[in-house]
């Protein structure tokens, strides 16, 4: 079984730590990723369509819109990692996740269709991490300005999405 550790102070942005604390700190990163699939579809199952597009206030995004914000990051956080890990140095760009969201259409998909998608993209991440050979997940570049090293991306993929789950559960299940 393959562990990944989590990063220390100094291998993500200071941001990042919001997303750093929420991961279990036991190295089965790749077991919590599948978890938190299995939550994910647990949860949102549950949910109905008015559910699924509540948003608790002006400019805040749908669940829908979550769901595909969080598949718009862990593809673009697992790419850098891929990048990262195979030593390319390029200096990779930010991205700007309202535009991403509001040009996303998901509100207008199938709950069906995006939990597809999330699927498909945690399988392909899930595999990414599995095949990469451990010295990569030490390996480091910068995305967005900032150093951070592989294993850190691959945290905040996890950390992200229960950051996420968490607001979900905090501020749209209320209706």
């Amino acid at each position: 079984m393959r562990t990944i550790q989590k990063p220390l102070s100094g291998e993500f942005p200071p941001y990042a730590i919001m997303y750093m604390k929420l991961v279990p700190d036991d190295g089965l990163l790749l077991d919590h990723l599948k978890e938190n699939l299995q939550e994910v579809r647990k949860l949102i199952l549950s949910l109905s369509n008015e559910q699924l597009m509540y948003r608790y206030a002006p400019g805040k995004w749908t669940i829908k819109e979550i769901l595909v914000h969080i598949v718009d990051d862990e593809r673009i956080y697992a790419y850098r990692a891929l990048r990262f890990a195979r030593n390319d140095q390029t200096e990779l760009p930010g991205f700007e996740q309202d535009d991403y969201t509001q040009n996303s259409g998901a509100n207008e998909r199938s709950i069906s269709s995006i939990l597809e998608e999330y699927e498909a993209v945690r399988n392909a991440t899930i595999t990414l991490f599995e095949g990469l050979p451990l010295e990569a997940f030490l390996r480091k570049g910068i995305a967005n300005g900032n150093e951070v090293t592989v294993r850190a991306l691959a945290n905040h993929i996890a950390g992200h999405e229960l950051h996420h789950l968490n607001i979900i559960r905090e501020k749209y299940l209320k209706i």
